[in-house]
């Protein structure tokens, strides 16, 4: 025989209390508007005879359906786990659940997630993976759904964004690089469509300017994508230019990663040859040889931050402004991959002695990835 559902009528005639109390005190937004001991008793009595909450007919009452869709654009990269952590701790307590999409960093599939989301009514979206010119997202906010960006931003928008404080953590690096001697620096900017390849990529421009440090166009390279693949492709396009430099400051982790393998392949040490940097700071760096320079965000904290503002947005009153631009502090942390420049750096291309092999006995360029 089938069990009858426990409601919140029956949780009210067991504490003795009125129904829209104990639909209050079961409601982690409305729970602060009565007592902690009614509250406790009531949560008490829920658990005591097995109440479930119907969300369902919670969702048609409220037009909530208590959920909220992260969309991340590489879920193989480490820097986002810290990111949903964070999220998650704000959600979570709210008796909010994240539905997590990944773009793959492809428009297409994007827009086909974002309509998926959208489709299932979530109550807000924080998007991690926003292009600077996303009319599917800009035009989401228009029809009023609340949006956050996270890490980057859209460009002449009005969504709210948490994003890093990329003109310090670049101008930081170069001040580093700069005081163990280096002068030629080569750059491997992120993908330009992107506010985070765009913003870094201006900044170092705008460092080495504020520094007296000459830049070179020869000595930048643009990646299509935030990825080994890429970092190992333009590091191997600038050691094959002819140009010589002794350091390679990398928009990301995972370019100066795969930066150093291409280094490596070619028989050229990191640091005593060129010295590579990075930026995120993103787990287990410190498991990886040479442990890499970058440069820290806080991600656990940003995503604490896009969900409290979303939040905000979903539950918006005319007296909370809120913020169009969050920038969060980052700090600089030096390891292994930088060291002085050394006297007559090597040439662009040429293995230095005691380094024309590659790890695996082999010489010549990285292979394709």
């Amino acid at each position: 025989m089938k069990k009858k559902r426990i409601t919140l009528k029956d949780i009210a005639r067991e504490t003795g209390v009125h129904v829209s109390t104990v639909s209050r005190a079961l409601d982690p937004v409305e729970r602060k508007s009565i007592t902690d001991d009614v509250a406790n008793r009531i949560q008490a009595a829920a658990e005591r005879l097995g109440y479930r909450p119907n969300r369902i007919a919670a969702g048609l009452r409220t037009n909530r359906t208590m959920t909220v869709g992260v969309m991340i654009p590489d879920i193989t990269n480490l820097v986002f786990p810290p990111i949903l952590r964070g999220i998650e701790s704000v959600l979570e307590p709210l008796g909010y659940a994240a539905i997590i999409v990944n773009t793959d960093s492809e428009r297409d599939r994007e827009v086909r997630l974002l309509d998926v989301l959208r489709d299932r009514g979530v109550d807000g979206i924080i998007h991690a993976a926003v292009l600077r010119s996303d009319p599917s997202i800009a035009r989401a906010a228009q029809d009023g759904l609340p949006v956050v960006t996270l890490n980057r931003k859209v460009e002449q928008s009005t969504i709210p964004s948490v994003i890093n404080d990329e003109d310090a953590g670049i101008c930081e690096m170069l001040r580093h690089l700069k005081e163990l001697g280096h002068t030629r620096i080569a750059h491997i900017a992120g993908p330009q469509e992107l506010s985070t390849g765009q913003l870094r990529l201006s900044a170092f421009r705008k460092a080495a300017d504020d520094q007296a440090i000459e830049v070179d166009e020869a000595l930048i390279r643009v990646a299509t994508r935030f990825n080994e693949e890429d970092g190992a492709r333009c590091l191997l396009e600038l050691l094959d230019g002819g140009n010589v430099f002794t350091a390679v400051l990398c928009a990301n982790d995972r370019l100066a990663l795969g930066a150093i393998e291409a280094l490596r392949h070619r028989g050229i040490d990191c640091p005593r040859q060129i010295s590579v940097t990075g930026f995120n700071d993103m787990p287990l760096l410190d498991l990886i040889r040479p442990k890499l320079t970058t440069v820290r965000i806080q991600q656990y904290e940003a995503g604490r931050t896009a969900a409290k503002l979303l939040m905000r947005l979903v539950n918006s009153a005319e007296d909370d402004p809120i913020p169009l631009e969050t920038v969060l502090p980052v700090e600089l942390v030096a390891r292994e991959s930088t060291a002085p420049v050394a006297a007559g750096g090597p040439r662009s291309g040429q293995p230095g002695p005691g380094n024309t092999r590659s790890s695996n006995g082999s010489s010549g360029p990285l292979s394709a990835h």
